[in-house]
């Protein structure tokens, strides 16, 4: 069987879409991971991006620890935390997290590192507070690209948290790991069909995300 057949049997077999191992169940329990990860790493990249971005310092710091972050492979966190921490979802998270915060920190820096100096200098001279610079001024024009850093950190969360299924968890990897346990070659082939098209629709949600929250002009530049 080639793997479009193997596609259309996984997907023709009724029984993948009911109970708790049907493809609705394991869906959910794949974005609620993803949202939670993405979440926890915007938590942690956005302030400390903008922050830095503002004002200018911290820039070479930001580098290293992006760059440091990347080269830690993702399946060996999880296994030291697991060694750890023991089972559950915590471990999942942290490599997850670990995965996501580079894209959003180094973006969302220098979005706002890039933007025209002549518009903050006209604030600053009206007075504006920093704060209000930032927000106001800063952040609507550096937008398109703080969103490409969280879609790229969110498509990196969407393909890497199959490694939830290695301690036991649900989400579209256990059809990865059990179908490679069990030999089961059309549930690894419909498990990695199912990550590729919720990465696809997550692009998809971040490109109606930037055309609903940029501005058509800045947009345009």
């Amino acid at each position: 069987m080639n793997v479009l057949n193997f596609v259309q049997a996984f997907f023709s077999d009724n029984a993948h879409w009911h109970g708790y191992d049907g493809i609705p169940t394991r869906f959910v329990e794949h974005v609620q991971y993803s949202l939670l990860a993405l979440a926890i790493a915007a938590a942690i990249g956005l302030p400390v991006g903008l922050l830095t971005g503002h004002t200018g310092r911290g820039g070479n710091v930001i580098a290293f620890v992006a760059n440091a972050a990347r080269a830690l492979p993702s399946f060996g966190l999880l296994v030291l935390a697991v060694l750890l921490i023991g089972f559950g979802l915590l471990p999942v998270m942290i490599p997850l997290v670990v995965l996501a915060v580079p894209p959003i920190l180094v973006t969302t820096y220098e979005a706002v590192r890039t933007v025209d100096p002549a518009p903050v200098d006209a604030a600053r001279g009206m007075g504006m507070h920093e704060s209000r610079i930032l927000f106001r001024v800063e952040v609507p024009v550096a937008l398109p690209l703080i969103l490409g850093g969280l879609r790229s950190a969110a498509i990196q969360i969407v393909s890497t948290a199959t490694i939830a299924a290695y301690v036991s968890l649900g989400g579209l990897g256990r059809y990865i790991i059990d179908g490679l346990y069990q030999r089961d070659y059309e549930k690894v082939v419909g498990g990695a069909t199912l990550v590729a098209v919720l990465a696809l629709v997550t692009l998809a949600l971040f490109w109606a995300a930037g055309r609903l929250a940029v501005s058509p002009g800045v947009r345009r530049r």
